[in-house]
């Protein structure tokens, strides 16, 4: 099949709102019985045909009936993102180069919902491609009906809200950039439902942020570390509560033209490079971990972040744990005194700043990595597993956590288990317990309920997991004593 076939059969199935079969994750259940419609395809030669391999798969589900329209539907599946080939694997790795006539490698990211006809979520995942596929048509058309089948198994009915009749009421917030995808999407959409209540964000960094909620300048914080009021406001700790709203990944993201694979990251190798000790890509520490691969004699161009981060806090906690030197020189921080580097801030400045520079290095979300069409390697974990980031890595690093205490604070990098991704973390949202506008707290108290329950469903299609069911009860019993 030839490289424009590839491409164009995996557009068309982005067009339609199907994942590759290397990673997926869903999340809320689908009522049974319903009308589906599949989104139609971009006007393409050739798109009705791939279109209707996907719906064959779909009827031989019993559980699900295709519509000839939306205006016929109960639920409307879409999706979008990217997935393309960035290389070929040879037939003959002794050759010492990547052919075209080689095995294709796949890299890139779907988002996947199914709404609605009042766009609400009702079910939600996110994929990668797989490394390879003799048919990407029949992956796609088999995974999407088996993922389907899986939700409607379930057989829950979603939850509908209304608005309220009362005047708008203005919250704001400010802080980490580590959630930031899945924060603007929920704010748009409990506006969608909830007319009363407008919410507005700054993503500026988890001490920023929280410096603003310190002074009282917004509503409510956030932070992807469990010690951010300790570290910026010691004794204020009872003042704030600290709620997770979901689970992500920091993935170290690289810069490599001409390296086809995902480079294995040991911890010695990920302190090493952050140290200013190892300085080249083909150094002997890396090359022993990536033996298929035939790194560089590039210099390693470091590059983190300027403004005081959770996400850097979950970096260098991980460098910590894993690495007595990082721990004796420079330790877990928002803001590390780093030995080496460029500055960028927020998530978006270093993967700006790693896409536009050969033979860099830096660390970012997960989503931010595949929105940015960065490679993003594996990283050894406590098994001595080399493990990428996925819903499901992640997942495995929650499942595997310590208990969250009285306050939900919790580490959960470098979680043990097998298939944990060890770079795994909450975020959190960090509210006043005591708020003096009663319309306000209301208001805020309102959101953070609808956070807890059909929002967690829109949370995988950007690459977050949605948080524990138990630890949702406990969440929800402590916003019920705020005032």
């Amino acid at each position: 099949m030839s490289v424009s076939r590839l491409r164009f059969i995996v557009c068309f199935a982005l067009c339609c709102g199907i994942a590759g079969p290397a990673l997926a994750w869903q999340t809320g259940p689908i009522p049974p019985g319903r009308r589906i419609y599949v989104e139609p395809f971009a006007t393409r030669e050739g798109s009705e045909k791939f279109r209707e391999g996907i719906v064959s798969e779909l009827r031989k589900m019993k559980s699900v009936s295709l519509a000839a329209d939306e205006s016929s539907a109960d639920e409307i599946l879409g999706g979008g993102g990217e997935v393309w080939i960035k290389g070929y694997r040879s037939h003959n790795p002794q050759l010492g180069k990547v052919a075209p006539n080689g095995t294709p490698i796949y890299t890139g990211f779907l988002s996947i919902e199914l709404r609605d006809k009042n766009g609400q979520t009702l079910w939600s995942y996110l994929a990668t491609p797989p490394a390879a596929s003799g048919d990407v048509s029949k992956d796609l058309s088999l995974l999407i009906a088996k993922k389907l089948n899986e939700a409607l198994e379930q057989g829950e009915a979603p939850i509908y809200s209304t608005s309220p009749s009362q005047p708008t009421t203005l919250l704001s917030g400010a802080g980490a950039t580590f959630p930031f995808p899945v924060y603007e999407k929920w704010f748009t959409n409990y506006r969608r439902e909830n007319s009363a209540v407008q919410i507005t964000y700054e993503p500026i960094g988890s001490a920023a942020g929280v410096r603003k909620l310190l002074s009282n300048s917004v509503d409510f914080g956030a932070s992807d570390s469990p010690e951010v009021i300790h570290d910026l406001a010691p004794g204020d700790d009872d003042k704030y509560l600290f709620l997770p709203s979901v689970v992500g990944a920091v993935v170290p993201v690289v810069n490599l033209p001409g390296v086809q694979g995902d480079i294995a990251f040991t911890p010695e190798a990920l302190a090493g490079i952050y140290l200013g000790k190892i300085k080249k890509w083909n150094d002997p520490i890396l090359a022993r971990s990536n033996k298929n691969l035939r790194l560089p004699d590039l210099d390693i161009v470091v590059v983190h972040r300027a403004d005081g981060s959770g996400t850097s806090y979950a970096w260098t906690d991980f460098l910590s744990k894993t690495n007595s030197e990082w721990k004796t020189e420079v330790g877990t921080s928002l803001t590390p005194k780093w030995p080496v580097g460029q500055e960028a801030n927020g998530n978006d400045g270093v993967s700006k700043l790693v896409s536009e520079q050969s033979g860099s290095i830096g660390y970012v979300e997960f989503i931010y990595a595949l929105q940015n069409h960065l490679s993003y390697g594996r990283v050894r974990n406590r098994n001595g597993e080399f493990i990428a980031a996925s819903l499901e890595s992640i997942a495995a690093a929650a499942s595997r956590s310590t208990k969250l205490d009285h306050a939900f604070k919790v580490s959960i990098v470098d979680a043990p288990g097998a298939g944990v991704y060890p770079i795994s973390s909450f975020t959190w949202m960090v509210i006043p317990a005591h708020m003096e506008d009663d319309t306000k707290r209301k208001a805020l108290t309102g959101f953070l309920a609808w956070m807890l329950g059909s929002a967690q469903r829109q949370a995988a299609a950007l690459g977050y997991l949605p948080i524990p069911k138990d630890l949702v009860t406990e969440e929800k019993a402590a916003i019920a004593r705020l005032h």
